[in-house]
């Protein structure tokens, strides 16, 4: 291509980071290009919450205009920001790479409390201007105060600098794009799969006249399809909700092991408790549309749930389940004991980790009230154990399996890669089945410390619920022990060796992504 380039951007130091890395990245095959600055109506009204202004394209109509009349070439925009649907005559060329969709809470160090979730204290004041960010920030943490927060990336920071917020939350790209220093604040990085972003989150989206095919030629080279396949699904996602960026809706979309995986999170507005859905599909065709089907207003849920735990009626589990009219039954079928009532002080002495496999597990052994090392770090298979961990102790882990899935040797083979070698204390049932410690190698020092036992009730009452949960092996045992499933009921495991369980009786269930409340409550959400 002969022709100088000219790239519309917004003119934020984040905008102008993108718009240069494209510039970069044509210069690379030989295209030469230069920036042009345009100001929008969302950089122009700052008071205002994003739900508050009129329209949609609050960041882009002013350059899809520039586009449209032939003033710049081509225009440069963080996808998330785009309408679902193209004004006519323009069409997106390519997209980048994606960068990591997580979201980053950023807290003034004053302001942590690791017993909590978030680990942000009770009633912190968090600033966003984002409903989607609102409605799962107090699906979590109801006591939180959520603050409207504008501006540029920069700004926003300074703010919480100012100490006018007690934490923000930023997507985690466009801060690491910027390589902004967080060293001020205390960081808590919120997976995508916990806290669902916004559709094409992550994503740059290059902007050009339909018409153009020479350029559209040229910017193949930018173009990332695998990016594109999945985002598509989001967006999608996005227009038949026919949702824009102030509408509550998170969904995020990745391709594992051959399947596309989807989390969608949706509330009626910033203050409402959104409802969760998981999906897996070996397709994206119609992927958006099953999506969007759990969600219809006339759908009809289960009446009742039976889980095999006691839940209490502030837990996020009950609250998703109490949305929805569902009434909730907890019990466990089964009783714990304490194994040991002392521990030996010496048994911790060269400890390099200590893993948790479950809840049972980190409340039996803090209660032996264990002197540990400062450099002992300590391991949780999951979500709901690091949630123990953190609300009863206090403690935070350094290797939380969740990262890998529901999948416990897939678990125990990354644990095993970053711990070979050193001496592990694995705090646990009695009898447990030591799936983390078959992992590791020879060189591994495993020390196996039962803390605790679990007992099957006799004569277990039976459920009539619609839906039947089952959180452990055990309690497996129990119900079927006296009860078969009566017609039409529902099961759902909570994880791979509960379903393992219900496998070998023949059981048919539904498996959640992750083996915590949230995962349970995508479950029920998704019969």
């Amino acid at each position: 291509m002969n022709r100088k380039l000219i790239i519309g951007t917004r003119g934020s130091e984040l905008a102008l980071w993108q718009a240069n890395f494209v510039k970069d990245r044509l210069a690379e095959a030989g295209i030469d290009a230069e920036l042009k600055i345009i100001k929008t109506q969302g950089d122009k009204i700052l008071s205002l919450r994003l739900d508050k202004l009129e329209g949609k394209g609050f960041f882009t109509k002013e350059l899809e205009e520039s586009l449209l009349n032939g003033s710049i070439d081509l225009a440069v925009h963080s996808h998330k920001d785009l309408p679902t649907q193209n004004p006519e005559g323009l069409i997106i060329a390519a997209v980048s790479e994606r960068e990591d969709p997580a979201e980053l809470l950023l807290i003034l160090k004053d302001c942590v409390d690791v017993s909590r979730k978030l680990s942000l204290k009770l009633g912190a004041m968090v600033g966003t201007s984002s409903n989607r960010r609102k409605a799962q920030l107090l699906a979590f943490r109801p006591d939180l105060e959520i603050e409207n927060l504008r501006g540029n990336v920069p700004t926003r920071i300074s703010k919480l600098k100012d100490e006018d917020y007690d934490a923000i939350i930023l997507a985690k790209a466009g801060v690491e794009r910027l390589g902004i220093d967080l060293s001020d604040f205390h960081v808590i990085e919120l997976e995508p799969v916990e806290f669902v972003p916004a559709p094409a989150q992550g994503v740059l989206a290059i902007q050009i006249k339909e018409n153009d095919q020479e350029l559209f030629n040229a910017l193949q080279v930018l173009h990332h399809p695998e990016v594109a396949e999945v985002i598509q699904v989001e967006r999608k996602v996005l227009n038949l909700f026919n949702g824009g960026c102030h509408m509550p809706l998170g969904c995020y979309c990745r391709k594992e092991n051959g399947k596309f995986q989807t989390w969608t999170s949706k509330a009626e507005d910033g203050d409402m408790f959104p409802d969760r859905l998981f999906i897996e599909s070996d397709t994206t065709i119609g992927l958006a549309e099953r999506i969007v089907a759990k969600f219809a207003d006339d759908r009809i849920f289960p009446s009742s749930v039976f889980i095999t735990r006691d839940i209490a009626e502030n837990s996020y589990f009950y609250r998703a389940m109490q949305k929805r009219g569902i009434s909730v039954e907890g019990r466990s079928l089964i009783k714990t004991f304490p194994v040991i009532n002392k521990l030996d002080p010496y048994i911790l002495r060269d400890i390099d980790w200590i893993f948790f496999s479950s809840k049972n597990a980190i409340e039996y052994f803090f209660k032996l009230e264990p002197q540990i090392n400062k450099k002992t770090r300590i391991g949780v298979l999951g979500r709901a154990s690091e949630d123990s961990l953190r609300l009863l102790f206090g403690r935070t882990a350094d290797f939380n399996g969740h990262e890998e899935g529901i999948d416990t040797a897939e678990i125990a083979k990354e644990f095993a890669a970053i711990a070979s070698g050193t001496h592990i204390l694995f705090p646990g049932a009695k009898g447990s089945l030591r799936t983390i410690q078959k992992e590791l190698s020879e060189v591994t020092k495993i020390v196996d410390l039962p803390v605790y036992e679990t007992v099957i009730e006799e004569d277990v009452e039976q459920s009539f619920a619609e839906v039947l949960i089952f959180t452990s092996p055990s309690n497996v045992d129990a119900y079927f022990a006296d009860h078969l499933l009566e017609p039409g009921q529902r099961v759902i495991s909570i994880g791979k060796t509960t379903g393992l369980r219900l496998a070998e009786m023949g059981v048919q269930f539904v498996l959640p992504y992750s083996p915590d409340e949230i995962g349970l409550a995508e479950a029920v959400f998704g019969l």
